[in-house]
């Protein structure tokens, strides 16, 4: 990539022109409202649990798999766990209703992997932004 030094008026004038192109803060966005419809918990063998969750008003998947992630830190508290490893989520979209089948591992020590959660941190950001846990 060749970089090109420009004079500050130059500068200015750009900056100002692509600004003027940015939209307006609310102009296409839509407030995030979330519709927490419930949480299903299967316990599948010993330390390997699945959660079925349920929602409307999901952006996307993100929003979809944040909601499992939540009842998989309360659930692993509730049956004194401190950790909870993601295994695998499947995300579906049908009429505006979002639904997520995910597994998880619970376990009292940090479990090897890479989609590791601390129970405790996990769960009080999601009290702290009102997403409904176990």
């Amino acid at each position: 990539m060749r970089r090109v030094a420009l004079s500050p008026p130059v500068a200015v004038v750009l900056a100002g022109a692509v600004s003027g192109c940015e939209a307006a803060p609310g102009d296409n966005e839509t407030a995030f409202k979330p519709d927490y419809r419930g949480i299903e918990t299967r316990l599948l063998d010993g330390d390997l649990v699945n959660f079925h969750v349920t929602m409307g008003g999901a952006r996307d998947g993100t929003d979809v798999d944040r909601y499992a992630e939540c009842a998989a830190a309360q659930y692993a508290l509730i049956r004194g766990y401190g950790f909870a490893r993601h295994v695998r989520t499947n995300i579906s979209e049908e009429g505006g209703i979002w639904r997520g089948d995910a597994v998880y591992t619970i376990s009292s020590a940090l479990p090897r992997g890479l989609k590791t959660i601390d129970a405790e941190v996990v769960a009080a950001d999601c009290a702290e932004n009102g997403i409904p846990m176990v």
